[in-house]
């Protein structure tokens, strides 16, 4: 049996959680600033030890839960067992001061906008390490939570969209990359260069791009080459590498439907399945995504990513639109 590799966030969460208990009990069941801080100690231990095991929507949905629970135990059968004039349990009021709070945030991201970070270049030019984005979660339509099936539609996903969605290969992680292929479409990259359909894409150059990536040793400048990619009518800079091949076949993975998918050394060729999307990153060659993991199912997506709200490292890109 494989052992289940905790992050440092649990251990935190499981501090928290002795730390706020402890000063609830100390607090001896008065509302005071000692137990306020118990309370939210013990709340954010909670995210930080059940985030281990599933994504933050869920954890806000079981804490809305546990609050509007109290909440309709104590309207229901604890008021009643009060004397007039008699304050509210500890446990209540602060389920009431919570409720509505959580509540709100968790409508606000499973349903309207959610705020992520850029972690990695795998989409440079456009977006780069430290760009906070913001994403529409509606666009694609009313999700239900948890299951993330589409209940109310709005609009398809389409080529040239850059997407949020969850990570196919492990848990509680998502990523963004530019969709490349809808259902039913034919994929092929060969020699870096797209053909969606029999249709070879245009490729505009537009000079060079120059960034540093971070490793062991220190800062390394990578030098690429930039083009402007014309994704049948959509079109968004890509950078390429031509020190590496179109896909390393080493690292593709045993992904399910694999079958649909032929590769060699000037690259690939994909059917994408129904209900399925063909992900790539517009960093070409330092991009871990659909070549090497697959497809991503629909309810898998997560949310369509519209602009850059900030960057501490470059306050010029706040406002960025990405396209």
């Amino acid at each position: 049996m494989q052992a289940i590799d905790l992050s440092k966030w649990f251990y935190l969460g499981i501090l928290a959680l002795i730390i706020g208990t402890i000063m609830i009990y100390r607090a001896k069941l008065n509302k005071s600033k000692l137990m306020e801080n118990g309370y939210m100690l013990v709340i954010l231990g909670l995210v930080g030890v059940v985030s281990e095991f599933t994504d933050f929507a869920t954890v806000l949905l079981a804490l809305i839960i546990i609050s509007g629970s109290v909440l309709l135990i104590d309207k229901l059968f604890w008021k009643k067992n009060r004397a007039d004039g008699d304050t509210n349990p500890h446990y209540v009021h602060y389920s009431k001061e919570f409720f509505p709070v959580v509540l709100g945030v968790w409508v606000l991201r499973a349903f309207l906008f959610e705020a992520y970070q850029i972690p990695s270049s795998s989409m440079r030019p456009d977006l780069t390490v430290g760009d906070f984005i913001l994403v529409n979660k509606f666009d694609y339509g009313i999700r239900m939570p948890i299951t993330n099936k589409v209940i109310i539609p709005v609009h398809n996903v389409s080529r040239g969209d850059v997407v949020v969605f969850k990570d196919q290969t492990k848990p509680n992680r998502d990523l963004i990359k530019r969709v490349v292929g809808v259902s039913g479409d034919t994929i092929a990259y060969i020699n870096k260069k797209l053909t969606i359909n029999g249709i070879k894409l245009n490729y505009q150059d537009d000079g060079s791009y120059d960034y540093n990536e971070t490793s062991p040793n220190g800062p390394v400048l990578i030098s690429t080459s930039k083009y402007i990619e014309d994704l049948t009518g959509d079109k968004h800079a890509i950078i390429v590498d031509k020190h590496f091949p179109p896909v390393i076949n080493e690292m593709v993975e045993d992904f399910k439907g694999k079958e649909n998918c032929s590769y060699n050394d000037e690259g690939f060729i994909c059917k994408v399945p129904a209900g399925h999307y063909f992900m790539m990153g517009d960093n070409r060659d330092n991009s871990l995504d659909s070549r090497y993991w697959g497809f991503v199912p629909d309810d898998a997506i997560l949310g369509h990513a519209i602009y850059v709200w900030l960057n501490l490292s470059d306050m010029s890109r706040v406002g960025t639109k990405i396209d």
